[in-house]
């Protein structure tokens, strides 16, 4: 065949469910000399991806590393090593994620008892509560931040209610970690995966993972292997906290992806996580008082909506191919599409890590505004004044 021409990706302004837009400094960190997986500097690396991992994370768990996969890895980790077949695994569904955890449980061996809530609503402590029943189960997992619906999990209580049926409680911060709090200490969470891709702005290709001791307690105790030789925890713990000062091979870690997200990391804990948090929240809050000016519906209740991912109803005679199309093409802005339930019927607007700005609100809402008016939606008011008067600049 004939060599083809360099891949040379186009400029886009990332909005959607992810990937984020990636800061020049992680761009650059990316492109920084490979080095063996083994290699004393990457030891180093290691050392300090780990420890501001556990600052992000707000936890202690020893065992707190990037799994050399996307975020669903992550989620296979968690649900492979803390499962063993004939477990009762409790899964709330609200969303997407929650239903896809359900799949991997069963392939897991696990008894997965479903929880369901509609979508758009987190999964209700009652609910939860009704379905325990006393019963003796291995596991709770929830979606803290579900990516398909733009809800956010309230975390209170869930730690008593999984203590009174010795259950682990596992949760998806996909979507939340660097962009919400996450507490997992604070909230007695033993499991918890994410993704580099989303309010971190490095990269996908890397899951970050944290087990707390009653978790590697249960791994260290199984009594049969580990689904996955790749994801066993036993395996992987050797590689990232080394045993007798010596780091055993496990396979060959994406050394540049890990200095990337070093860098990504780094670039998190300068600004400081709680001006972190109020930024996403700050501009979320923004983007929600234009859309809503410009007369757009936003299903999920304020109460429990996440400032980082925005999910917008799609107008009546609206095309959502047409109107992300138009957006892509003429304005280089990427905006999501519904998932399951939603698909067709509702777009998904991210505001991620280094994609969470002003410029990039105002943006979109002109863009979008103009991209409505061709698909014959006439916008209510002026939603970039309602943006402008939301970030105090109005």
């Amino acid at each position: 065949m004939p060599v083809p021409a360099p891949a040379m990706p186009p400029a886009r302004v990332l909005m959607g469910p992810g990937p984020s837009d990636v800061s020049d400094a992680v761009r650059q960190a990316l492109a920084r000399p490979t080095i063996g997986h083994l290699d004393p500097a990457f030891i180093s690396v290691m050392d300090e991806v780990r420890d501001m991992l556990q600052v992000a994370f707000g936890t202690r768990n020893a065992l707190t590393f990037p799994v050399s996969a996307t975020g669903s890895a992550g989620m296979e980790c968690g649900l492979v090593n803390l499962i063993e077949p004939g477990d009762r695994v409790v899964i709330g569904v609200n969303g997407v994620f929650g239903g896809r955890m359900c799949e991997v449980a069963r392939r897991a061996g696990a008894e997965v008892v479903p929880v369901a809530a509609p979508w758009g609503e987190p999964v209700s402590l009652d609910a939860l509560r009704e379905t325990l029943a006393g019963q003796p189960t291995a596991l709770v997992c929830l979606v803290h931040a579900e990516t398909s619906t733009g809800v956010l999990q309230p975390l209170d209580g869930l730690r008593a209610l999984c203590d009174e049926v010795g259950a682990l409680l596992l949760l998806d911060t996909v979507t939340s970690l660097g962009g919400t709090p996450v507490d997992l200490d604070e909230h007695g969470v033993d499991a918890a995966y994410s993704g580099t891709q989303k309010c971190l702005s490095c990269p996908p290709g890397l899951s970050p993972v944290s087990f707390s001791e009653r978790a590697m307690a249960k791994v260290r105790g199984r009594t049969t292997p580990v689904q996955s030789w790749y994801l066993d925890l036993n395996l992987l713990g050797r590689y990232w906290l080394g045993e007798g000062g010596k780091r055993a091979y496990h396979h060959t870690a994406p050394v540049n992806l890990c200095v990337a997200l070093h860098e990504a990391l780094r670039e998190v804990l300068l600004e400081g996580l709680e001006c972190r948090f109020a930024r996403h929240q700050l501009h979320g809050e923004a983007l929600w008082a234009g859309l809503g000016a410009m007369g757009l519906e936003l299903p999920v209740d304020p109460a429990w909506r996440l400032p980082q991912l925005t999910v917008v109803k799609i107008p009546e005679g609206v095309t959502d191919a047409a109107v992300r199309g138009r957006l892509l093409h003429h304005y280089g802005i990427e905006i999501g599409g519904g998932l399951g339930d939603l698909a067709g019927k509702a777009w998904r607007i991210g505001l991620m890590g280094a994609a969470s700005t002003p410029r990039n609100i105002l943006t979109c809402l002109a863009a979008l505004g103009s991209a409505l008016q061709t698909a014959g939606f006439t916008p209510r008011g002026d939603g970039i004044a309602a943006a402008e008067a939301r970030l105090g600049r109005g």
